[in-house]
């Protein structure tokens, strides 16, 4: 009796937070898992190191493919040996402040990458004669300066950075190869979504970061740019469920994943803070320095949508996502105390707000 093999995905972007988390997701759900890295002269898996070091899975589960969103023939290639059944694009120059400094970057690899990638999946399924069900990581900042409030699948785009202007170009491709061509493309529009594993240079881990280093005596000051811009944050665990979920519709659609609920930079901070006995007035400082050129003041999702098709909820409070984030650095804190206080050098923590 033959058996039955398992689905196969392939993630762009799987060193991030998303990319492992989804990675882990789908391996429990028995996929074989391909994630696409980008060739550098230092290794960048951190986040996926625990899935290596797990002994139950093995490397015919997970396979890495060197690989970059920018280059058409690469991509084409490992479309051809992967034969993915399901495709995530994640991958991205995802951070919206430093988008200002590095443009052209920034929509080579968002708005072009997916361009190129879309367009790989679509010569693939004509190759193969299989359908490959596509998910298009796209972004609540989309909405930047807001015509509405809550925003939803419907609210019309305005987008405030180089970063959202490019997700808006990949996410409207997205919806046209959909439309011209019968893919089962799908987009998750998705509102913040941090976890332990967010990168140090976004707002809320430079913050709960901060909150680990100042109570183990390490800094003293976090210095942070607009204080009221308000954000629908939830956990990036949660949300990868999400993306999940939307390509096992029998059509495709978009979909805004959000928790409904929205707090400002000051109060995220203020919670985090407080979390570790501390008082964010002692401790955090505006600085200019921080300021996006064009701010984007208020994100507050409708998830109803995602709530009513998909039966997606989220399962994680920004509270216990802040005290989930603080645990975490406070035991990084402690590791890097222990290091310092050894006599190791320890190169000095630098954040950006996002």
């Amino acid at each position: 009796m033959s058996q039955v093999k398992p689905k196969r995905a392939l993630i762009t972007g799987i060193t991030g937070q998303d990319g492992s988390y989804l990675a882990e997701f789908l391996l429990g759900k028995g996929y074989e898992v391909h994630g696409v890295i980008r060739r550098s002269s230092s290794f960048n898996t951190e986040r996926i190191d625990p899935i290596y070091q797990d002994p139950h899975i093995s490397g015919a589960k997970l396979k890495l493919h060197y690989g970059d969103l920018t280059d058409a023939n690469v991509l084409s290639k490992l479309l051809s040996d992967v034969e993915p059944d399901e495709v995530y694009n994640l991958g991205a120059q995802s951070h919206v402040r430093v988008s200002f400094d590095m443009p052209i970057y920034t929509v080579d690899t968002v708005a072009m990458g997916a361009m190129k990638l879309i367009e790989a999946v679509r010569d693939q399924q004509q190759r193969c004669g299989k359908q490959i069900r596509y998910y298009q990581a796209s972004s609540s900042e989309m909405f930047g300066k807001v015509r509405e409030t809550p925003q939803k699948e419907t609210t019309p785009f305005h987008p405030r950075s180089p970063y959202s202007c490019a997700k808006v170009f990949a996410h409207w491709i997205t919806v046209n190869y959909r439309e011209s061509y019968d893919m089962h493309a799908s987009s998750g529009i998705l509102f913040n979504h941090e976890s332990p594993r967010r990168g140090e240079t976004f707002v809320t881990r430079k913050i709960t970061r901060a909150v680990g280093r100042i109570k183990l005596g390490l800094q003293d000051k976090l210095y942070l740019g607009n204080l009221d811009a308000k954000r629908d944050w939830g956990f990036a665990g949660d949300y990868v469920e999400a993306m999940w979920m939307m390509l096992q519709q029998e059509e495709p659609d978009d979909y805004v994943i959000a928790t409904g609920r929205t707090i400002s930079v000051r109060e995220f901070a203020d919670m985090a803070f407080k979390h570790a006995g501390l008082s964010f007035e002692d401790h955090v400082e505006f600085d200019a320095r921080y300021l996006r050129p064009a701010e984007v003041e208020l994100l507050l999702g409708d998830p109803s949508k995602a709530k009513q098709r998909l039966g997606w909820e989220p399962e994680t409070s920004v509270e216990e996502l802040a005290a989930m984030m603080v645990e975490s650095d406070l035991e990084l804190s402690r590791r890097e105390k222990t290091l310092r206080d050894a006599g190791h050098e320890m190169p000095e923590f630098v954040g950006h707000d996002q």
